[in-house]
């Protein structure tokens, strides 16, 4: 028999949605400006020492509405999930603001994407990428939810 509490899941711990959050890899980033929002499917990685998220944008010209619509964006939320089938899925949602990375960041940005970024071969050791922005998401909040099948 099919309950509420079955459909609309249970809480996940914290060490369970920060270890769900680190294995994905890949998500939905959303962004606003304004009363304009703006969902984005995107690779990233989880730094789970400074607790942040990295993204990098690839700058395709002066109008990037990733990028216009990163730096007006006050606080960011960002998507994970794994939904195998109706009676089995996870959920994270992390919170937090959203920035461009300084430059001695970049290490700590390589690194995560390496570490567990869904498509983490972005930085070519033989061709460097050119005109690659790296975005930190500083965490305020994780919340993760779970079917009952899914724990």
């Amino acid at each position: 028999m099919k309950t509420f509490a079955n459909i609309q899941g249970n809480e996940m711990d914290d060490e369970t949605a920060r270890t769900f959050l680190h294995d994905q890899g890949f998500g939905v980033l959303s962004l606003a400006s304004d009363s304009d929002a703006y969902g984005i499917p995107i690779s990233y990685g989880y730094d789970r020492e400074t607790e942040r998220l990295y993204f990098v944008f690839l700058r395709p010209g002066e109008t990037s509405k990733k990028a216009r619509f990163g730096a007006s964006t006050e606080l960011a939320s960002f998507l994970t999930f794994d939904v195998p089938s109706r009676e089995e899925w996870r959920t994270v949602v992390v919170t937090g603001r959203l920035r461009i990375v300084d430059d001695d960041e970049w290490p700590a940005v390589r690194d995560a994407l390496d570490d567990n970024a869904w498509f983490p071969t972005l930085f070519s050791e033989t061709e460097p990428m050119q005109d690659i922005v790296g975005w930190a998401l500083d965490i305020d909040d994780v919340t993760g939810m779970h079917s009952r099948a899914a724990r």
